[in-house]
């Protein structure tokens, strides 16, 4: 079960670095909200309320493939642990609203 629960995991984090580096553009991986407006290095962006502002800009390109990094040593370091393995369940969780999440995980 955990070999499955892993490849699950690489595929969500695959598909997710692939995203974030679509969307970094021409190498601007930082993103910045002023108020309302978020700027994403080539064009700003308005009509969010600024807490949104900040919830899209801390999600910049450059930060969600460090936190994938960080993910995937989580997941190198505990992918052969016995079943059921916590770590590796917790790292699946934010999926569990995706179509192929193993209901027994």
């Amino acid at each position: 079960m955990a070999e499955k629960l892993v490849r699950f995991i690489k595929a969500r984090l695959d598909e997710e670095a692939d995203l974030a580096g679509r969307c970094d553009g021409d190498g601007c991986g930082e993103w910045s909200a002023h108020g309302h407006t978020v700027d994403f290095c080539q064009v700003d962006l308005s009509g969010f309320h600024s807490t949104i502002a900040l919830h899209v800009a801390l999600h910049d390109p450059a930060r969600v493939l460090r936190e994938i990094d960080s993910k995937r040593r989580i997941l190198a370091r505990h992918a052969r642990d016995p079943w059921p393995s916590h770590d590796l369940r917790d790292l699946a969780s934010p999926y569990a609203d995706h179509p192929d999440f193993p209901a027994w995980a």
